[in-house]
């Protein structure tokens, strides 16, 4: 089955927790703080794997979970890091962050991998907290939590050439003559329900990937038929051939066939048209072919690179081969995403955020919120005074106290971070 896009949950592995102990020994006195720090959680990390070709092992996982860093010890013993968790992909995957819309992996290279979620770090033991003023520091840190993520993975097929047209053109039949794929084919349309790939050659032995991709459909940019399935697969390709049936054996024109395919490629992405394109005029060796060509080329402007073949007969093929590895010759490699889209993800990344937001609620609770004052929550143990005390310090630090005496906040209202409440106090 072939599977080329799901949507998944992703949630690295949270931190250990350190520690908090001390040193008891008979003949070593005055020996503070001997606790540990937690481990890091696992990374969540997505591998090439160039013998896959489809998401088929990802189709029916709703969420991939990291494993927890172990907890830190007594005796300064820092609990060990969790082991990456590698996820295998296609060459060609791509995975977007679906709440931010940001690209966070192109997977285009041999064994190249990306850290997709990232774990979060080992809570501090009570010795790390160790200072000339506070020599025996009685708290420690949980974990921190590894990122969580709703992505999007697609594979979009690394072919130097797509085969594009409407159902029942002749393309299936193209790539079986050219290459050693066995695409089925079939006297009805949409014989091709998944994109076939095929390595071909020119006379002079240059190698290149043709991709034939399913029938495109009036409407297929907007999700009719197979069309806004199969169109992304047309997005990496270096050249464009349009195969037009230039027969007229389905009683449609030809050129009103080129221009709805040019239609539904621009509607997708404005990009695809700027792609050099060959047209290949297939099924010349039926009746009313040559006549419907030369009606068709009084459209088209002079220097249209317009190829005549016959898939059925291997006419003109090897030409069209020979042409294409020109082409592509040419073409110099670009990525698929352009550096804006890289930045931006960066910029996102490192961008400076508010540290947290105070809102009242309908039964009077003022409620803080925010991913770093609640990242410092959870990352507290509230079992020892001390500890308390350390993050009221940090809230303090930050500015809530200030402002929620702005906003009118009194002795003994409610404050809520999370789900857990707790009284102001001036």
């Amino acid at each position: 089955m072939f599977v080329d896009e799901v949507i998944i949950k992703v949630e690295a592995g949270n931190g250990g927790d350190g520690c908090t102990a001390f040193r008891r020994e008979k003949y070593v006195p005055m020996g503070g703080p001997y606790g540990g720090n937690g481990g890091h959680g696992s990374d969540i990390v997505f591998k090439v794997d160039e013998g896959l070709h489809t998401l088929l092992d990802l189709r029916y996982q709703k969420i991939i979970k990291g494993k927890k860093g172990e907890n830190g010890r007594g005796k300064n013993q820092h609990g060990k890091g969790a082991d990456p968790l590698v996820i295998k992909v296609p060459l060609g995957t791509v995975v977007t962050d679906l709440d931010t819309g940001l690209i966070l992996a192109d997977l285009s290279k041999k064994n190249q991998e990306e850290i997709i979620a990232k774990g979060g770090r080992g809570g501090r033991g009570n010795t790390a907290f160790k200072t000339q003023t506070n020599t025996a520091p009685d708290y420690s840190e949980n974990g921190e939590e590894g990122e969580k993520k709703t992505i999007k993975v697609e594979v979009k097929l690394l072919a130097d050439v797509g085969l594009v047209g409407l159902p029942s053109v002749g393309k299936s039949t193209i790539i079986s003559m050219i290459s050693k794929s066995r695409p089925k084919i079939a006297a009805y349309h949409f014989t091709t329900l998944t994109p076939n790939l095929g390595v071909t050659k020119s006379s002079d032995g240059r190698s290149f990937v043709v991709a034939d991709l399913p029938g495109l459909i009036e409407g297929a940019s907007k999700g009719e038929g197979l069309g806004d399935k199969f169109l992304k697969h047309i997005e990496r390709t270096k050249v464009i051939a349009h195969v037009v049936d230039m027969s007229g054996s389905e009683m449609r024109d030809p050129y009103e066939d080129y221009l709805l395919i040019n239609k539904e490629l621009q509607e997708y992405n404005e990009k695809l048209m700027k792609k050099p394109q060959i047209i290949l005029a297939n099924k010349m060796d039926l009746p009313q072919a040559k006549e419907n060509l030369e009606e068709f080329e009084k459209h088209l402007p002079k220097e249209t690179e317009i190829f005549e073949i016959s898939a059925a007969t291997n006419m003109g093929l090897q030409r069209v081969l020979d042409r294409l590895a020109d082409l592509l010759d040419e073409i110099p490699n670009q990525p698929l995403y352009e550096d804006s889209q890289i930045e931006s993800h960066i910029l996102y990344k490192f961008q400076k955020e508010e540290p947290f937001t105070i809102m009242k609620d309908d039964d009077g609770c003022w409620a803080i919120q925010g991913k770093e004052v609640e990242r410092i929550f959870k990352m507290t143990k509230f079992n020892s005074e001390e500890a308390i005390y350390r993050f009221a310090k940090k809230l303090r630090r930050m500015g809530i106290d200030e402002e929620l005496e702005k906003l009118g906040a009194k002795e003994g209202d409610q404050v809520r971070i999370l789900d857990f409440y707790f009284d102001y106090k001036d």
